[in-house]
C-alpha cells in the first residue's frame, strides 16, 4: 500500500444544532451566507483524472449549500490534473499508512472504546479474508480510517459518503463503528462486479446505498437479499449540459472524426475498436479516430495500430484536462466506446464520457452491456452492439458515417436524454436530499 502525503489543510468550523437543515434552491445557494450541512467524502484515490464524476458531484453539492470535507484513501500523483481538482487539493486530508498522528488516533479509540475498536478490526479483517487484494488493501487503510474517524468527529461531520463499495465503504463502516457518524456509499461498475465481500454488511449498516444504474441495483439485491431493495437508491452520475454543448457540423472538420476517451484498460475494448477501424479503412472510409487516455495497455494499443498500418487514421493522444476534452468533443462527429466484460469480472457502470458526448450532441456507438442501455437508447440516441463484435461495431460506425441527418437526429435525442435524466445539478440535489433525510445531528 502506497503512503500518502500528509494533510495540507485544517478546518475548525462546527455546525450547531440550531442550523436549519434545509437544502437551498440552486439560486439561493449562490448567495447563502453559511453552509448548512457538513458531509465528508471518501474515495480510493484523489485526484484521479478518470473519476471526474466524483469531483464534479462534490462541486455540485457545494453549489447546493453543502459543506464537503474531503478524505481520500490515497493521493494519486498524475501528470495531468483537472483545474478544479488542483484547486481542491489544499482542502483534502491525506494520511499515510502510519504516522505519529495516525498512531495517536488509534490509541485514542483503543483507550476510549477498546471493545468497539478491537471488534472493528476483527470484523474487517475476517470479512475480507480470502481475497489477497481486498484483505491487504483493508489492512493498509484500517489505521488511517481510524484517524479519519477521529478527524471527522472533531470537525463535526454529520454524514459520510463513500464512492466505491470496496475499500472506501470499508473505511466508512469503520468510521461509523467508532463514531456513530452515519454513512452511505455509491457502487459504480467494477468495484461492484469484481469483489462483493462484505457488501451485505456494508449495505445493512449504511443509512442508504446508492448505485448508478438499475442493472447494478438488481446485482446488489441478488447479493444482499430482497430486504436491501428499499435501502438501495438509483442516482445517476451526471454532467453539466451548460458546459458540454452541441456545435454545428459546419464548425467541425470535413473528415469524419471519431473519438474514444477512455483509460487504456481491457474493460474499455480498445482492441476491438482498432480492428473495426481496419475494416473501415479497407472499405475506403476517410476518417480519424482519436484515442485519449492513459493506462497499462496504452503501449499495446499503439503497437497494434502500427501493425495494422493505421497510423494515419488512428491518433493516440496523451491524457487531456477537462477543457481539452470539451474542445475535442466539440470537433468530433461520433463518440465510440466498445466496452467489454473482463475475465476478472470487470464491467462498466454507465460511463460518464458517454454522457459528456451526448450532451455535446454526438451520436454514440457503444456496447449492449451493464447499465449502458439505460443511457444510450439503441436506434434513438446511438447504436449498441454486442461486446467484442468487430463487424457489428464497424457496421454501426459506417452507418453513422454515411448519414449526417441520422447523426444529427441521434445527437439531439441524446442531448435531451442527458438533460432529462443525467443532469449533474439535479442529481446532486437528489443526493443532498437523501443525505438530509437520513441525517442525525450529532453533539459537537
Amino acid at each position: 500500500m502506497k503512503s500518502s502525503r500528509a494533510a495540507t489543510h485544517e478546518h475548525s468550523s462546527t455546525p450547531t444544532h440550531s442550523e436549519t437543515l434545509a437544502v437551498p434552491t440552486r439560486n439561493e445557494s449562490q448567495t447563502s451566507p453559511h453552509r448548512k450541512v457538513k458531509v465528508a467524502y471518501t474515495m480510493s484515490r484523489f485526484p484521479k483524472l478518470t473519476e471526474t464524476f466524483i469531483l464534479y458531484e462534490i462541486l455540485a453539492l457545494e453549489k447546493m449549500g453543502v459543506e464537503v470535507e474531503l478524505f481520500p484513501l490515497l493521493y494519486e500523483k498524475q501528470a495531468v490534473v483537472h483545474p478544479e481538482a488542483q484547486k481542491m487539493l489544499p482542502r483534502a486530508h491525506f494520511y499515510p499508512f502510519l504516522s505519529p498522528s495516525v498512531l495517536l488516533a488509534n490509541l485514542y479509540f483503543l483507550w476510549r472504546k477498546p471493545g468497539v475498536y478491537l471488534r472493528t478490526w476483527w470484523e474487517v479483517l475476517s470479512g475480507t479474508f480470502g481475497s489477497f487484494n481486498f484483505f491487504f488493501g483493508a489492512l493498509g487503510i484500517l489505521p488511517k480510517s481510524v484517524k479519519m474517524a477521529y478527524e471527522m468527529q472533531k470537525r463535526g461531520v454529520q454524514h459520510l459518503h463513500a464512492h466505491f463499495c470496496t475499500h472506501p465503504a470499508v473505511a466508512a463502516l469503520v468510521i461509523k463503528r467508532l463514531t456513530g457518524i452515519p454513512y452511505s456509499f455509491t457502487a459504480h461498475g467494477s468495484d461492484l462486479h469484481v469483489e462483493r465481500r462484505m457488501l451485505d454488511k456494508k449495505t445493512a449498516e449504511a443509512a442508504f446505498a446508492v448505485t448508478i444504474s438499475e442493472f447494478n441495483k438488481r446485482v446488489m439485491i441478488e447479493t444482499c437479499g430482497p430486504e436491501a431493495a428499499e435501502k438501495i437508491q438509483v442516482v445517476h452520475c451526471g454532467v453539466d449540459p451548460g458546459e458540454f454543448r452541441p456545435q454545428p457540423e459546419t464548425a467541425k472538420p470535413e473528415t469524419l472524426q471519431l473519438v474514444c476517451i477512455a483509460s487504456f484498460e481491457e474493460v474499455k475494448g480498445h482492441r476491438y475498436l482498432i480492428e473495426a477501424c481496419k475494416l473501415l479503412k479497407d472499405q475506403g472510409l476517410d476518417f480519424r479516430c482519436h484515442l485519449v487516455g492513459y493506462g497499462p495497455l496504452k503501449k499495446q494499443v499503439q503497437a497494434r495500430v502500427r501493425e495494422l498500418g493505421l497510423e494515419e487514421r488512428v491518433v493516440v493522444h496523451r491524457p487531456m484536462s477537462r477543457p481539452e476534452v470539451v474542445r475535442l468533443l466539440s470537433e468530433s462527429h461520433i463518440k465510440v466506446l466498445p466496452s467489454v466484460p473482463t475475465k476478472r469480472g470487470k464491467r462498466e457502470g454507465i460511463p460518464v464520457v458517454l454522457m459528456e458526448a451526448m450532451a455535446c450532441g454526438l451520436p454514440v456507438v457503444s456496447s449492449r452491456l451493464s447499465g449502458i442501455p439505460e443511457l444510450v437508447e439503441d436506434g434513438r440516441s446511438g447504436l449498441l452492439v454486442a461486446p467484442r463484435d468487430v463487424p457489428g461495431l464497424a457496421q454501426a460506425l459506417s452507418k453513422l458515417a454515411h448519414s449526417p441527418d441520422l447523426r444529427r437526429q441521434m445527437g439531439e435525442a441524446g442531448r435531451k436524454k442527458v438533460e432529462a435524466e443525467f443532469n449533474l445539478l439535479e442529481n446532486a440535489e437528489r443526493l443532498t436530499r437523501l443525505f438530509l433525510s437520513h441525517l442525525t445531528c450529532r453533539p459537537s
